[in-house]
């Protein structure tokens, strides 16, 4: 029995994560479970699942959860809480695996800390090889762990290589839906509302992620994962709108064979692959319809004139050293100053190119200098930001 721990439990990744480990009773055991700040859902989780470790991001909602566990009669899990509560479960004897589906640069010191303790990582969280994978990469070569792509377009890939190790890529093809906006001018960007941002056309996903998919910076942070995670040059990955979500990502070998991985745009497909690698979890769910939703496959090219976000992914891997670091602590900022309506949708990748442009970068990085940079830029960040 293969013994989880889940971070980021309440969220899309970890519910669907948790909805897997139901329909396969005896496989899995949950040793570690965290949340954020939904701490009545997380209370649910620990007494469904009784792990031995749960974290919270806050003190006091830690004390919080302890004395709700205590009331309802529940022993045996210890409630942490912070980036040290993160770190400290993911490193624990609770579990073999992590599945690292937290938000943001939050999931980069506990990813570290489950590699050196020799855990293998399940990742959903992208953040963690867009601000640090140097440092990742190269902890998890020398633990000899296993990093598991969860993102649906990074499973794909990892997929289609397997088998193929030795032999070599022309290209990585990783595919995107084109989001909420697909097909629309700078200036029809001028008006999105935030209601118009949420409404994904094929995803369900977390409100920071939506967004990301409706500016294209999910797709740019997905080039700089697939780059570390596939040892592959940023040029050498070409990413193509399928606003169909059929075709998950695919590869091109020197001969010009393409590969590809197909399935319907379930999260639950990545999801299981991960938590059963090398082995695959039989689903009870729809297979794909080739006479349906998979009958008519349609690829185009983005506009990087439009999208910026996409243009400055790639500038920003090109670039290296803080230049990612800086990318995504800045886009998480922004990101949220447009969910609670104080910046405009359009202000998210003009304030970005700002940003960027200005930015003095740093090279050789520690994981200390990568936590210090995404402070630093989170403050410049709030000051450059037009704030309505």
């Amino acid at each position: 029995m293969k013994k989880l721990a889940i971070l980021g439990s309440t969220g899309s990744i970890g519910t669907q994560s948790l909805d897997i480990i139901d329909k396969n009773p005896g496989r899995f055991q949950v040793g570690v479970l965290s949340c954020g700040r939904r701490t009545g859902m997380l209370t649910e989780q620990i007494e469904k699942y009784r792990p031995a470790i749960a974290v919270t991001e806050l003190e006091e909602d830690a004390k919080k959860v302890s004395e709700n566990l205590k009331a309802r009669g529940i022993h045996g899990t210890e409630v942490l809480w912070g980036q040290e509560g993160l770190k400290t479960a993911a490193a624990s004897s609770e579990c073999d695996m992590v599945l690292n589906s937290l938000l943001g640069i939050s999931g980069l010191a506990p990813t570290m800390a489950a590699i050196e303790a020799g855990k293998d990582i399940a990742l959903a969280n992208k953040e963690t090889l867009v601000a640090g994978g140097s440092i990742v990469m190269d902890a998890a070569a020398r633990k000899g762990v296993k990093l598991l792509p969860v993102d649906s377009e990074h499973s794909a890939i990892f997929q289609c290589l397997e088998g193929n190790q030795n032999r070599k890529l022309k290209k990585i093809l990783l595919t995107a839906s084109g989001g909420p906006f697909r097909g629309w001018t700078r200036e029809q960007l001028e008006t999105v509302t935030l209601e118009q941002a949420l409404k994904h056309p094929k995803w369900t996903m977390g409100r920071k992620i939506t967004i990301d998919s409706a500016t294209m910076m999910n797709k740019g942070l997905e080039v700089i994962e697939a780059k570390w995670l596939f040892n592959v040059d940023v040029d050498d990955i070409q990413i193509l709108v399928h606003p169909q979500s059929i075709v998950h990502s695919m590869v091109e070998f020197e001969d010009t064979s393409v590969i590809a991985q197909l399935g319907t745009p379930d999260m639950r497909i990545p999801i299981s692959l991960a938590l059963g690698y090398p082995d695959r979890i039989a689903s009870d769910e729809p297979s794909l319809d080739f006479f349906g939703a998979g009958a008519n496959l349609t690829f185009e090219k983005p506009d990087p004139k439009v999208f910026k976000c996409i243009a400055m992914a790639y500038e920003s891997s090109r670039a290296g050293g803080s230049y990612p670091v800086v990318l995504n602590g800045a886009n998480e900022v922004l990101v949220d100053l447009f969910l609670n309506g104080k910046i405009r949708f359009i202000d998210i990748p003009d304030t970005l190119e700002r940003i960027l442009e200005a930015h003095n970068p740093q090279y050789q990085l520690t994981l200390d200098d990568i936590l210090q940079i995404d402070k630093d830029i989170r403050r410049v960040t709030l000051e450059m930001a037009p704030v309505k």
